[in-house]
C-alpha cells in the first residue's frame, strides 16, 4: 500500500501533468502551423493577381502561376542555344546545304581583303569556259584617238554575267583608295563563284578635286578589265598581231585640227564612225 501511494504520488503530480502539457503544446503547435500555412496559401493566391494587374500597365499580359507548385525550376526551363557568330571577326552563317554548281559553300564569310581562297583550285565548268574564251566581236572593240584599242568595261560585265550569272561574281577591294595629286588608284580582287580569280590595281586620272568620286568609279572599272585578262576575256586586245590587223581593217588615221588653237595632229577613229567635229575637226 505504501509503495502504491508513493508511486501514485510520483505518477500523479509529476508525470501526468508533463504528458498533458506536451499534448497541449503539440495541439497548439499544430493549430498554429495550420493557421500559418493557410495564411501563406491565402497570400500566395492573392499575390499573382496583384502582379498581373501591375504588369498590365507595362503591356505584359502573360498569366502568372497561382501557386509555387506551378513555377518551373531554372534547370527545367533552360535549353541549349546555338552560339551566334561574332560580328567582330566578320563571320556570318550561311544556310546549311547551300550549294553553287554542286559545291557546298563555306559556313563563314571570307575576308577578301586578305584571303587567297580558291585560287587555282580547279577549272570552271566547260559551259562557263566557253563563254569566257569566246572570240571577241570586232563590232564591240573601240579605238581611242591616240590609237589604243579597248573593249568598253560594260562588255566585260556582260561576259561575266553570262558565264557566272548575275551575283555569281564580284570585285572586292584589297586596300584603301590612294588619291594622288592627279591620279586615283586602288587594288581589287575578282571573285567568281566564291573563289579568288585575279588581283589587279586600277587607276584613273582626274583634273578637278570634285571629280575624285567619278575617278574612283573609273578606277574600279579599270581594275575589272585587268582582272579579266586572267580569265581570257578579250585577250586579243593584248595580242600585237591582232592589234595591227584590227587597225588596218577597221580603223583609219586622219589629220584633225584643234579648233581653239588651230593646231593639227593625227588621230585614230573607226572607219564606220563619223568624222571628228569638236574640239578636233577633220
Amino acid at each position: 500500500m505504501a509503495s502504491r501511494l508513493m508511486f501514485g504520488r510520483f505518477f500523479v503530480p509529476k508525470v501526468s501533468p508533463r504528458i498533458h502539457l506536451s499534448s497541449t503544446r503539440s495541439i497548439v503547435t499544430a493549430r498554429t502551423t495550420t493557421s500559418r500555412s493557410s495564411t501563406v496559401r491565402s497570400t500566395a493566391s492573392k499575390t499573382p493577381a496583384a502582379r498581373a494587374s501591375t504588369a498590365v500597365g507595362t503591356g505584359n499580359t502573360d498569366t502568372l502561376p497561382s501557386t509555387a507548385d506551378n513555377v518551373e525550376s531554372p534547370e527545367a526551363s533552360t535549353s541549349p542555344t546555338t552560339a551566334s557568330p561574332s560580328a567582330s571577326n566578320g563571320s556570318f552563317p550561311l544556310d546549311v546545304g547551300e550549294q553553287i554548281n554542286g559545291n557546298e559553300l563555306d559556313n563563314t564569310a571570307t575576308d577578301w581583303s586578305k584571303s587567297y581562297f580558291g585560287l587555282s583550285q580547279q577549272p570552271f565548268p566547260k559551259e562557263a569556259a566557253d563563254v569566257l574564251l569566246a572570240p571577241i566581236d570586232a563590232m564591240d572593240v573601240e579605238i581611242k584617238p591616240d590609237g589604243l584599242i579597248y573593249l568598253p568595261e560594260i562588255k566585260y560585265r556582260r561576259v561575266l554575267n553570262k558565264a557566272f550569272g548575275p551575283g555569281g561574281w564580284g570585285l572586292a577591294p584589297r586596300g584603301q583608295t590612294n588619291v594622288g595629286p592627279k591620279i586615283v588608284s586602288r587594288e581589287y580582287a575578282l571573285v567568281c563563284l566564291g573563289r579568288l580569280v585575279a588581283i589587279a590595281r586600277g587607276e584613273q586620272e582626274y583634273f578637278d578635286p570634285n571629280g575624285v568620286p567619278t575617278a574612283t568609279e573609273a578606277c574600279k572599272s579599270n581594275a575589272l578589265m585587268r582582272c579579266c585578262k586572267d580569265l581570257g576575256i578579250a585577250s586579243e586586245l593584248w595580242d600585237p598581231r591582232f592589234i595591227r590587223e584590227f587597225k588596218l581593217k577597221y580603223c583609219v588615221e586622219v589629220y584633225a585640227e584643234h579648233v581653239p588653237t588651230k593646231k593639227k595632229r593625227k588621230l585614230w577613229r573607226r572607219k564606220d564612225q563619223p568624222k571628228f567635229d569638236y574640239p578636233y575637226k577633220e
